[in-house]
Parts: structure tokens; C-alpha cells; sequence
């Protein structure tokens, strides 16, 4: 049996690691900070997210010694926050990944290189494409935590790898489904978390629930046309990894990125919004990254626009929103 390692100790590494205890014996786990893990072996759960989720820590294997956790396993899921994958793998060399898998259940893009973790690893690791994979919604760690029947889809160029990491995370309340488009999952994943942002602002504003459900079906148009653009391959944009996806983070109470959007259309600046928040909204930086992209495939991006002109070039949601919503239909 293959042995798996996730690395990171947010709310979405503890879901990650809550459904791999399901179905093995061993899980390798990376926490930066070592008195987070004698906190966990003491008292069984993670004392800064997903409180309530208990663990048989027989079954962990807890370290914070990067390098150490992956010379242990097979299979890498990254669950850190991409703004801060960089020096969470400093003195990780290309030599420590020879032969290892990695999934990235991330949902953002490494803001140094505007580079999906996909195409990081395979462009600063030299990792074939084979070896990495993704792992996607429409999945809340909140829900998971409490147990409630979500989804997941993983997506690699091979099918083995990918059906390997669902059979991991299937459980009672998991459903797994597989995929090919590495691509179109993760970069959906990235600009759902924009979407919703901008979902968060128009509610601040004081935007009802009309205006919000043609904010998103103009957004997984928007999805649909980057995607196809970036990396042309026939899929259903309608299925959950995309579309669903895309509806529970604009739409669900434990969306950070929503949460954040909100704090904005209500007054806060970016600065104090993020200080008030206790995990990162990947939406900011994937705002930036995508712009910056697009600057290459010019794809016709009126949301992503209008949510970075209002995060990075300060100009009033009140306005930017009004314009936005004369280009909807």
C-alpha cells in the first residue's frame, strides 16, 4: 500500500487527514509548528481549526520536519496556502520528489511564478505531469467535520494515480468521482474563489439574491471560456467539479472567500479584512494571478476585472459593481 502524507495544518488539511484515517492505518502529516502537534497528540484534535473533529492518533504520524515526512510517502497532498507554498518547500530540492506523487488540494496559484501548482511542480521540480494530480470540490472542511455528505473529484493524467487518491478519501460521507482535466479543475477552483468574492461584495452592498444568481451563471461562463482558452479539451462545465463547485463557494456560509468579499462591500479595506480573518482567502491573490494571465489569452473577463480593480487598484466596490452589473445579462 502506497503511503500518503498531507501536508499542512489548516482547516482543509485537518478534513483531508479526518478522511484518509477512514481507510488506513497510517497517516503521515506536516505541521509546521511543533507545538500544534503535542497539543494534537495530547488532546486528539487540532487545536486552531476544525476543533470538534477527534483523531486516533495512533494513526498519525505527526512531524514538522518537511523533508523527513517526504522521504516517508508515496503520495503528497498539498494543503497549504499557495501565497506561502514557496517557503513552506524552501531547501525542498527536486531529488526529494524522485518517484513521489503529488496532488494539490490547494485551489490557487503560486503568486511568484502565476503558475497553477500543477504546472509549478512540473516547471521547478521537473515532476512529469503523470505524477501530479488535483484534488477538488464542491467540498466545505466545515461539513466534513460534522460529517455531511459532500464530494470530491480527482483529476491526473493517470487514471490509476487518481483513482488510487479517491479510493483514499471514499468514506460514508465521501463520494469520489475521477477525472483527466488537471488543467480546467484547477484553474476553476482558482477563479470560483474570485467569483465568490465577488459574491461577498455585492452582498455587502446590499445586492439580493436576483442579482447574485446572474453574478454566477455569468461566472461559470466566464469559467467556461478561460478554461477552454488556457487549455481546449472537451469537458461538461456543468458538472460538479466546475458548476458546483463555483455554487457552494459563492453561496455557503463557511466560504472564506465570500466571507471576505463581504467584509469589503461593507466598508473594510483589504488590509483590515484579512487581519480580521483567521485563515487566507486564496481568491486575493488568485484576483492578481488570473489578471496577470490573462494578459496573455485576453479572454473577455468582466467579474475577474471588476474584483481586481476594487482589491488592487482601490477603486470603490459601489462603483465597480454598477459598472459590472451593465455587463451582465
Amino acid at each position: 500500500m502506497k503511503k500518503i502524507a498531507v501536508i499542512g495544518g489548516g482547516s482543509w488539511a485537518t478534513a483531508l487527514v479526518k478522511m484518509l484515517c477512514n481507510n488506513v492505518t497510517e497517516v503521515h502529516w506536516w505541521i509546521r509548528n511543533a507545538d500544534t502537534i503535542e497539543y494534537i497528540k495530547k488532546y486528539k484534535h487540532n487545536p486552531n481549526y476544525l476543533t470538534s473533529v477527534q483523531f486516533d492518533t495512533e494513526k498519525l504520524a505527526l512531524n514538522s520536519d518537511l523533508k523527513d515526512v517526504i522521504s516517508k510517502a508515496d503520495v503528497l497532498i498539498l494543503a497549504v496556502p499557495s501565497a506561502f507554498l514557496k517557503d513552506a518547500l524552501a531547501g525542498i530540492t527536486s531529488a526529494d520528489f524522485n518517484g513521489k506523487q503529488v496532488f494539490s488540494a490547494i485551489k490557487g496559484i503560486v503568486p511568484e511564478h502565476n503558475l497553477i501548482v500543477g504546472e509549478f511542480f512540473n516547471t521547478e521540480y521537473k515532476m512529469p505531469m503523470q505524477n501530479i494530480g488535483v484534488i477538488s470540490g464542491p467540498c466545505h472542511a466545515e461539513e466534513v467535520a460534522m460529517e455531511k455528505l459532500s464530494y470530491l473529484t480527482i483529476a491526473s493524467q493517470s487514471k490509476d494515480n487518481a483513482t488510487f487518491v479517491a479510493s483514499q478519501l471514499n468514506c460514508r460521507y465521501i463520494k469520489t468521482t475521477v477525472s483527466d482535466d488537471i488543467y480546467g479543475t484547477e484553474y476553476s477552483a482558482v477563479l470560483k474563489n474570485v467569483f465568490a468574492i465577488a459574491s461577498g461584495i455585492c452582498h455587502g452592498l446590499g445586492y439580493g439574491d436576483n442579482y447574485q444568481a446572474v453574478l454566477i451563471s455569468n461566472g461559470i461562463q466566464e469559467i467556461k471560456r478561460f478554461v477552454d482558452t488556457v487549455h481546449p479539451i472537451d469537458r461538461d462545465i456543468n458538472s460538479s467539479a466546475y458548476l458546483g463547485d463555483l455554487l457552494v463557494t459563492a453561496y455557503s456560509q463557511f466560504s472564506r472567500n465570500r466571507t471576505f468579499g463581504g467584509m469589503i462591500g461593507k466598508g473594510y479595506s483589504v488590509k483590515s479584512a484579512q487581519l480580521e480573518m483567521n485563515m487566507v482567502a486564496e481568491g486575493y491573490y488568485g484576483t492578481k494571478c488570473v489578471h496577470e494571465i490573462n494578459k496573455q489569452f485576453k479572454v473577455d473577463m468582466p467579474i475577474t476585472t471588476a474584483v481586481y480593480h476594487i482589491l488592487y487598484e482601490r477603486i470603490s466596490p459601489v462603483i465597480e459593481m454598477k459598472i459590472l452589473s451593465d455587463k451582465l445579462s
